[in-house]
């Protein structure tokens, strides 16, 4: 009997040590799940915002990476027409520029009779031809069917841009109607030389397609029609049939326009607004390619329900 007893308690003993070694190993792994989930957390939607430094924000929009698209409207071609079936006011969506003429501009494109300033440098970039990689030949032969960029090399800045006549900064600075006539100026002014117009997006219509590009250069002919940009009156320039925005090669082809120019519709547009499609492959001044523009910020933001606090008064008056 002792020999029983001496056995049954020695068994018992081996249960209990192998049941305890059983219930730290799961929690371990549970720490390490747990472990492995806050690695790859991103915060979640919430009723409430949460209240972060700018700084802060732009850590988290950065380490996220680039934005990915939930909508790609590439292949649609039967949109209605904004201007006879019109939509409801959306916030981030401007009015429409009704029946503008478009032509096309390039980055390379020289000097001609037609067009007396060359683009190898547009008004914010004296070495345009030279960030954007090469010559965007206009040529659709040598141009990628499906991306709409040039063959030959990769675009580093957005094949899809355009120009509009005004530009909100000259050699003093800031002009002086651009704080009032510009909707995003205070939300986007950063520097006395940076512009707010430059990078914006815009939405242009033809024929059942819409196309986004991002205004990077100013024309056509004019610089400073802000009553035709921003108030919605008839574009001054009386050249090339009273044109009021230039496209590029890359949007004249995704819209299908034939021949050097074409009757559009356009308006701007706040980037957390704007589609995928092929505008967002390619160029370090695209926010769908670089989150650390500041419109990638603010989209990341309005995705995670993210405000930034106020600057403290102290550090604005350094």
């Amino acid at each position: 009997m002792s020999f029983r007893m001496i056995f049954l308690s020695f068994a018992l003993a081996l249960l209990s040590l192998c049941h305890a070694a059983s219930i730290t190993g799961s929690s371990t792994n549970r720490e390490r799940k747990g472990e492995n989930s806050r690695q790859t957390y991103q915060p979640a939607r919430t009723s409430e915002p949460r209240v972060m430094s700018k700084e802060k924000l732009k850590e988290l929009a950065i380490k996220a990476g680039p934005i990915k698209p939930s909508i790609d409207q590439s292949k649609r071609k039967n949109f209605p027409d904004p201007k006879k079936h019109p939509t409801p006011p959306r916030p981030g969506a401007f009015p429409w520029h009704f029946d503008i003429t478009a032509t096309y501009f390039f980055i390379g494109e020289r000097a001609t009779r037609r067009n007396p300033t060359p683009n190898t440098a547009s008004s914010w970039d004296s070495a345009w031809d030279d960030n954007y990689g090469g010559y965007d030949d206009p040529d659709p032969k040598k141009r990628d069917p499906v991306t709409f960029a040039p063959l030959g090399f990769k675009p580093r800045l957005n094949p899809f841009y355009v120009a509009l006549p005004y530009n909100d900064i000259d050699r003093g600075g800031p002009k002086p109607e651009a704080p009032k006539v510009i909707p995003w100026y205070r939300r986007d002014k950063d520097g006395k030389y940076e512009s707010t117009c430059r990078g914006t997006w815009v939405q242009i219509y033809y024929k059942g397609r819409y196309c986004f590009a991002q205004w990077e250069d100013c024309g056509p002919f004019l610089t400073d029609d802000w009553e035709y940009v921003f108030k919605g009156k008839r574009p001054r320039n009386t050249n090339n049939q009273c044109a009021g925005i230039d496209i590029s090669p890359a949007v004249r082809d995704y819209l299908g326009i034939p021949g050097g120019s074409a009757v559009v519709h356009w308006r701007f547009v706040d980037f957390s607004l704007v589609p995928g499609g092929p505008w967002a492959k390619f160029g370090k001044d695209n926010p769908f390619i670089n989150p650390a523009l500041k419109e990638a910020i603010r989209k990341y933001g309005l995705k995670y329900n993210i405000k930034t606090a106020p600057t403290p008064p102290s550090q604005t008056q350094k």
